[in-house]
């Protein structure tokens, strides 16, 4: 019969600081297979762009205010609009408020899929560096 056992850590050392501040290393798993006595080690790593931390803050003031969420509920780049109470009015007034403070547009479709902190911190880096290149 096969058994798992694994363990997640993340192990950076061969990123440089500057390509560390534009990217989220989701975790480098160390997943073992066992069959029979025999060992396979499996190793994992996601990486994935991720919106700089000024601008995830940023963010985050503006969706704690635009929904009145009190000081001691958390609002990370995890937080989900929906868990905080928003329905899609205030996901537009939210959206209103990202476009005035980081003088972007966003397009309907692009509003439409953000759910998170983070998907909208994303989005107006992209928007930002689309802006930036024209």
């Amino acid at each position: 019969m096969a058994s798992f056992t694994g363990s997640s850590l993340i192990s950076p050392a061969h990123l440089s600081t500057q390509s560390l501040a534009s990217t989220r290393i989701s975790g480098l798993n160390m997943v073992s297979f066992s069959n029979s006595g025999k060992t396979l080690p499996v190793r994992l790593l996601q990486i994935s762009c991720a919106a700089k931390p000024d601008t995830i803050d940023k963010v985050c003031c503006i969706v704690r205010e635009q929904l009145a969420v009190k000081a001691e509920t958390p609002v990370t780049g995890e937080s989900k609009f929906a868990e905080l109470g928003a329905d899609s009015l205030d996901t537009v007034e939210i959206v209103m408020g990202l476009e005035e403070e980081f003088g972007i547009t966003v397009e309907e479709e692009s509003a439409q899929s953000i759910a998170t902190v983070q998907d909208a911190a994303d989005l107006i880096e992209k928007l930002i560096e689309k802006k930036c290149n024209e």
